[in-house]
């Protein structure tokens, strides 16, 4: 297990808090801006909202109603460029959005929605939209109800199976660059000369050992924990945060292309998406206030997903759920209905020396990480611009297929995985599996065993520790009611 010694010998530049994609983006962009960079994750990287995410890189075509122009055309901007420089992990995904008792004042708005959509993209290498009539919607997509079918928009968006990898590859390219990170290390408290913070004190969760990192700018991006860290750091703040929980649910393959659908219960958007051979079907939007890390699919959650696409796919309860997600979303604090809240991110000095980020979307966490580090050398006197947008990531230069063993053995070696759960659900893609890789975890637990000295009671428990997780995926079960 690692040690926090390589964090606490030094004075950084910037300190970063939170290993997820928006504190992994942070801390690439500082790296390779020649800063000298620090990085703690109370957990796995990408273990939050991260992987709670809906998987997609996409502009958002809901945030054209709510006139959110800015946001649009950054994410779009944005989806072009980790096309670019993540070709390995992010990907094309054509959607399509039917249509079922629309008006004509409904179909030709969202004429005009596709129009500016393509026009907000301008710059993008992904193909134009479509208008389908209801048979070439058939043809395309056969598991939709036929009835009332009137056709569909078609257009292009990107899709990130594993956005676990694409934070992990931030990491460790900051890490190639001269950063020092360290999962499994947790914030405790803050040191202070008179406001200003100039120490964080941090604990290794796994080992119990101390000790004070220091920095001439800190970087909060713990996302939906936001507002709990700031509690460790200045005292209890006034909240910064809504937080919203987002659920989706695994079932067997039932649709070709990825769907954008209305729900019927409130009108709310959602997708019914092919995912690594899998049906992915998310997300819901509503207050959570709880600990992030409790978060977790119920019945009535499931419930909604599942009453909200029957109109449209009829079979959907004929198939085998086969687990669930859920994650908190950290949204700038605003009144309204969740899912009217911007999604727009917002950068503050929420104390002398403490940067804050909060919101923001997985598409726009490289621009997110640019404009805080951009704060971040304002304060240092560095003007060195970043280039995280022309640099590929690692795995786009180095991307190959190792056999099982070698697999875990350089997850253990070099990406800093130290539990059975970061290897099968953040290393690849076990947890979206029938049986969330429950099989292969004998097989992949006697080989971090090897690696990592396990004895036999200690293999025990990495095994009992990751089953539960997996079971708590499958809570829902019991609260569903029988149909």
């Amino acid at each position: 297990m690692q040690g926090i010694r390589k964090l606490t010998d030094q004075t950084f530049d910037v300190a970063v808090i939170g290993g997820g994609i928006i504190g992994a983006g942070i801390a690439r962009d500082a790296a390779l801006r020649g800063l000298s960079v620090a990085l703690v994750e109370k957990a796995d990287f990408g273990s939050g909202t991260t992987s709670g995410s809906t998987r997609l890189i996409h502009g958002g075509l809901r945030y054209l109603e709510m006139y959110d122009f800015g946001l649009v055309r950054m994410d779009l901007r944005e989806r072009e460029i980790l096309l670019r420089i993540a070709p390995h992990l992010v990907k094309p995904l054509e959607f399509l959005i039917p249509f079922y008792g629309a008006s004509l004042w409904f179909r030709l708005k969202m004429r005009v929605g596709m129009a500016l959509y393509d026009l907000l993209s301008y710059d993008k290498s992904l193909p134009n939209h479509r208008m389908l009539s209801a048979a070439e919607t058939l043809s395309e997509e056969p598991t939709l109800r036929p009835d009332g079918l009137q056709g569909a928009a078609a257009y292009f968006d990107a899709q990130v199976s594993m956005p676990e990898r694409l934070c992990l590859e931030n990491i460790l390219d900051a890490e190639s660059h001269g950063a020092a990170v360290a999962s499994y290390t947790e914030v405790v408290d803050a040191r202070r000369e008179g406001d200003r913070v100039v120490a964080l004190q941090i604990k290794s969760t796994e080992t119990g050992e101390t000790g004070e990192l220091k920095a001439k700018v800190f970087l909060n991006a713990t996302g939906a924990w936001c507002d709990r860290v700031s509690n460790r750091t200045h005292g209890p703040p006034k909240p910064r945060l809504r937080t919203t929980k987002g659920i989706h649910i695994t079932c067997e393959p039932m649709n070709r292309k990825a769907s954008v659908l209305f729900s019927p219960i409130d009108g709310r958007l959602f997708f019914v998406i092919p995912l690594l051979g899998q049906c992915w079907i998310g997300t819901t939007d509503t207050d959570f206030n709880a600990d992030p890390s409790t978060v977790r699919a119920d019945g009535d959650d499931v419930e909604y997903l599942l009453r909200s696409v029957e109109p449209f796919f009829p079979d959907v309860r004929k198939l085998a759920i086969f687990s669930s997600n859920a994650g908190v979303r950290a949204l700038v604090r605003q009144d309204g209905s969740a899912s009217s809240v911007s999604r727009m991110h917002k950068i503050e000095e929420t104390q002398p020396g403490l940067i804050s980020v909060l919101g923001g979307k997985i598409t726009g966490y490289r621009a997110i990480a640019e404009e805080a580090v951009d704060a971040a050398c304002a304060k240092l006197g560095n003007r060195t611009p970043g280039r995280t947008d022309k640099e590929l990531l690692p795995g786009a230069l180095h991307h190959e297929t190792l056999d099982l063993d070698h697999t875990v053995q350089r997850a253990i070696t070099q990406e800093h995985c130290w539990h059975l759960a970061d290897f099968l659900l953040r290393r690849q893609p076990s947890a979206f599996a029938d049986d969330q890789g429950r099989r292969q975890a004998p097989q992949i637990a006697d080989i971090m065993a090897n690696v990592l000295g396990w004895d036999a009671t200690e293999r025990q428990t990495e095994l009992n520790r990751y089953n539960a997780e997996a079971d708590r995926a499958l809570l829902f079960r019991q609260e569903l009611a029988p149909h």
